[in-house]
């Protein structure tokens, strides 16, 4: 059978590697503890599973959904942003449902993107930023997020003739993989040129709510004119621990969200009303379960800095997201440290150039263990590195 050439530009995703490597050495009898992938371990609140249960009984939901999401849905989602955001959108033009945010990441670039357009990645990045670009036939351009930078990118050194030909830029802030921040200034010029050089701006916002001590992290609609420019994807799967749900909402640009949806109602048939009606309980409901969750996920993070700096790792201060963007200590590669954590400890960790050539000297810890499983992860870690310093500063594996 012929496969496509595309596939091979792709090559499998990253995380279903991983599985494989982990459920090989499961397979041999090695007791593996997995940091690799950021999925809540914390349950759905019960609020919300409520909500999905009457729903599910209700016979209306066993008929085919909205393609664009039910009004109650895309209702609460423009409540949900102008009270989060202060920013005012129209339900019916401006909002769009989502089967998660990846399924509008991955299709957007069929909407806005024709064969040999040029789209701007982050780099490191989230690998579907790359992927959709390469199935829609575009070339993606690889923008690096350099430490030195704040894993910003500067949008001021990417070449006039590429600018010219881009359709769309991708961010992520705060970002996966590298836990980075953006402050309202560099969102701001990010709009800018956006307008200048007549790009969508596709701001992938699915960590908004994952944020520590004091921080509350912008959208990128906060700034004036970017509805002209920009789109915003946004996940329920991390703030409400509802990853397997698969319930997004896409905002911002009229054109940009109606053209995804012409998309959309050619390939699927909408979400679930069900699923549909427990995104509205959590958006609409009490939001006290997302505060408990930030406790766990900031105390676990305090937890993981700790036991790293006690080792002589460089951990960086972190104040979003679920992840540890951790510089490789002792001048090893990305996927040869990976390999000796596995080996000598079972934990399994992200290798940074899964992300993107920006990514080596890098490796991803996710948070998203339960607590004695962390603990012990942690502890296995220090017993067989500890006597391993982190390579000295300006060193390559620490700045790139």
């Amino acid at each position: 059978m012929h496969v496509a050439k595309r596939l091979e530009q792709i090559g499998a995703y990253l995380f279903a590697d991983l599985d494989r490597k982990q459920e090989q050495l499961k397979a041999k009898g090695v007791d593996v503890i997995s940091l690799s992938v950021g999925d809540p371990d914390l349950p759905t609140p019960a609020h919300i599973v409520d909500a999905l249960t009457e729903g599910a009984r209700d016979p209306r939901s066993h008929r085919y959904p909205s393609y664009v999401g039910e009004k109650d849905f895309r209702s609460t989602v423009a409540a949900w942003f102008r009270k989060r955001f202060g920013v005012s959108l129209d339900p019916d033009t401006e909002v769009l449902a989502l089967i998660g945010s990846k399924e509008g990441l991955a299709h957007l670039p069929w909407a806005i993107v024709d064969p040999g357009d040029v789209v701007l990645v982050p780099d490191p990045g989230y690998p579907i930023y790359r992927s959709s670009t390469i199935l829609a036939d575009g070339v993606p351009h690889p923008v690096p997020l350099l430490r030195e930078r704040g894993f910003l990118p500067d949008l001021s050194a990417i070449p006039q003739e590429i600018a010219r030909r881009a359709k769309v830029l991708f961010l992520n802030y705060p970002n996966n993989p590298t836990a980075a921040t953006a402050s309202m200034e560099f969102l701001t010029e990010a709009v800018e040129f956006a307008r200048r050089h007549d790009i969508l701006l596709a701001h992938d916002n699915a960590y908004s709510e994952i944020t520590y001590d004091g921080y509350v992290a912008p959208s990128i609609l906060e700034v004036d004119g970017a509805k002209d420019v920009a789109i915003e994807l946004h996940s329920l799967s991390k703030t409400y621990c509802m990853t397997g749900w698969r319930i997004g909402f896409a905002v911002g640009s009229a054109a940009a969200v109606g053209a995804l949806g012409r998309i959309k109602t050619n390939i699927d048939s909408g979400i679930f009303r069900a699923v549909q009606r427990a995104g509205v309980a959590a958006m609409a409901g009490p939001q006290d379960g997302v505060t408990e969750r930030l406790r766990v996920y900031q105390a676990r993070r305090d937890r993981v800095t700790k036991a790293l700096r006690s080792i002589g790792w460089e951990v960086p201060d972190i104040k979003a997201t679920i992840y540890v963007w951790l510089p490789v200590p002792g001048g090893m590669t990305s996927a040869q440290f990976t390999s000796a954590v596995l080996e000598k400890t079972g934990v399994l960790v992200t290798p940074g150039t899964g992300y993107g050539a920006h990514g080596e000297g890098y490796v991803r810890l996710s948070l998203t263990i339960g607590d004695t499983r962390l603990d012990e992860a942690l502890g296995r870690l220090v017993d067989a590195f500890g006597r391993v310093s982190a390579p000295p500063a300006g060193s390559r594996a620490t700045t790139r």
